[in-house]
């Protein structure tokens, strides 16, 4: 059973209260304080435009530990080539709205709603939230975007144009995270792609326990355009 929050409130109940397919509540609002709060708890928002907000702590949830990065075979090429080029925060809004048009099988419309995208620039120009691009031939063919709170990257979405591309950016960015000594990335929803990639399931416990320890570690704010390997 999902809590109703009022517009006024500006907390969330215990994310361990989720239900078992993870809904935690419904309603409440969409700003940036809200936003962050939930992310820092491990909460994230996942509706239509036409919904009332609802917000999620799915469980087990999938993680990717950065020293458990695979790399096959066939992205190896890409790597050690030049077909693709990768940058940090250079085109944040452009991804997003790109995953934003990505056309996902089973569902009409996107959970990117103009509200989340309002609010995700909003957390950007603060200097946590993170856009990976990749590019081919100065052409935006891949990229995914997310939220960097201590020592965590809470990805969002993905696209990709051309074959690899957005695995290409993925694999940049944990190669990043791991430089610089983030925990895990929290991929919210488990898919054979991420598997493939070294990810794997938290129980929930096991995953609100990294949260709290999380609260205290120092974030990587600002923008990470210059720091790209």
């Amino acid at each position: 059973m999902a809590y109703f929050l009022p517009s006024q409130v500006d907390f969330f109940p215990h994310p361990l209260f989720s239900d078992e397919d993870g809904l935690l509540a419904i309603g409440g609002k969409m700003t940036t304080n809200q936003l962050l709060l939930a992310y820092q708890f491990g909460i994230f928002p996942w509706n239509h435009a036409d919904d009332p907000y609802l917000w999620w702590y799915t469980h087990p949830r999938c993680v990717l530990f950065p020293e458990c990065l695979k790399i096959s075979k066939s992205m190896r090429p890409y790597l050690n080539g030049s077909k693709f080029q990768c940058t940090m925060d250079s085109a944040f809004h452009t991804v997003m709205q790109k995953c934003r048009e990505v056309k996902r099988n089973n569902q009409d419309d996107t959970w990117i709603t103009d509200d989340l995208m309002r609010v995700f620039l909003e957390i950007h120009n603060m200097g946590l939230a993170h856009s990976v691009e990749v590019w081919e031939n100065d052409h935006l063919v891949g990229g995914l975007y997310g939220l960097a709170l201590g020592k965590i990257f809470y990805g969002e979405s993905m696209f990709s144009e051309k074959s690899n591309a957005s695995k290409f950016a993925l694999i940049k960015l944990i190669q990043f995270l791991k430089k610089n000594d983030f925990l895990f990335i929290d991929c919210q929803q488990e898919t054979d792609h991420l598997k493939s990639l070294g990810a794997t399931l938290l129980e929930k416990e096991s995953f609100y326990n990294h949260l709290k320890r999380n609260i205290f570690a120092p974030s990587l704010k600002g923008s990470w355009k210059e720091k790209l390997l």
